[in-house]
């Protein structure tokens, strides 16, 4: 997911290399994914290569799919609506969403690094709550609101093979490809590769 902040705290693995974006319609964005069974320094490798991603694109969050490995991950770093950052990695996530009374909508824009360029409004619930595990396999819960919920949701979808695209009426995800094909020239296929290291810091 896209960011809208520049502030990055160092919560996530480091020195992974940036890969290239997988974009909709690959196959692997659109299938559920694998879940993760084996905790090992390959899986850390992978967190450190999908943190560096995301951040090169300037995301606030990535799943393992969005650079074409098929596991059930994702990483973030991301503001809740106070403005606190929040940043980690989960595996095999759950996601927990408020009910009746509880549940109240925010149709805020939302956009995607593997549709780059293009934003419109999608309806979700204002509050969210993860769990799952982290790279060593141990329980992990991130919950909040604003973006960060956001986000968790987006990340989420993500691993059961679901776009955001997907949740939008037709006439709104007409306009998100209208502005998708606007600003394909600033997102080469090989993007986010061959962002300088000055905007990576």
């Amino acid at each position: 997911m896209p960011s809208e902040t520049e502030t990055r705290p160092p919560a996530l693995p480091a020195g992974g290399r940036v890969r290239v974006m997988t974009r909709w319609g690959a196959p692997v964005m659109h299938r559920p994914q694998q879940q993760v069974t084996v905790f090992d320094d390959e899986l850390r490798e992978l967190a450190a290569d999908m943190a560096a991603t995301m951040y090169a694109a300037d995301g606030v969050g990535l799943a393992a799919c969005q650079i074409g490995v098929d596991l059930a991950m994702f990483v973030f770093d991301c503001p809740d609506a106070a403005g606190e950052h929040v940043a980690g990695v989960v595996c095999n996530p759950v996601l927990v969403l408020p009910e009746g009374k509880d549940r109240h909508l925010d149709d805020g824009e939302e956009g995607c690094l593997s549709f780059p360029g293009a934003f419109v409004n999608c309806a979700r619930p204002d509050q969210a709550e993860v769990t799952g595990v982290g790279l060593d396999g141990e329980p992990v819960r991130y919950a909040g609101d604003g973006l960060l919920a956001r986000c968790l949701q987006h990340e989420t979808d993500h691993l059961y093979g679901t776009v955001f695209g997907d949740r939008i009426s037709a006439k709104a995800r007409k306009r998100l490809q209208k502005a998708h094909d606007k600003a394909s020239p600033d997102y080469p296929a090989d993007w986010p590769t061959g962002v300088t290291e000055s905007r990576r810091t």
